[in-house]
């Protein structure tokens, strides 16, 4: 299955090359990249149950 995202920030900020992971159950099942316009597409096996979205938190650094 194919979902398509746009995201948009109130800030006005641009999320450009923020990888994102779709998660089902809290377990990724799909990641992709923030394209430039906001535009977000993920790639994932059919299935039933909600769904959600995060950034990849392995791109935060720590120290």
């Amino acid at each position: 299955m194919t979902i398509k995202l746009k995201l948009e920030l109130a800030s006005g900020q641009s999320m450009k090359g923020a990888p994102l992971e779709l998660l089902a159950k809290g377990v990724p099942i799909a990641r992709a990249v923030v394209g430039e316009l906001g535009n977000v597409v993920f790639d994932a096996k059919p299935r039933t149950g909600e769904l959600a979205v995060r950034v990849d938190r392995s791109i935060l650094r720590t120290g």
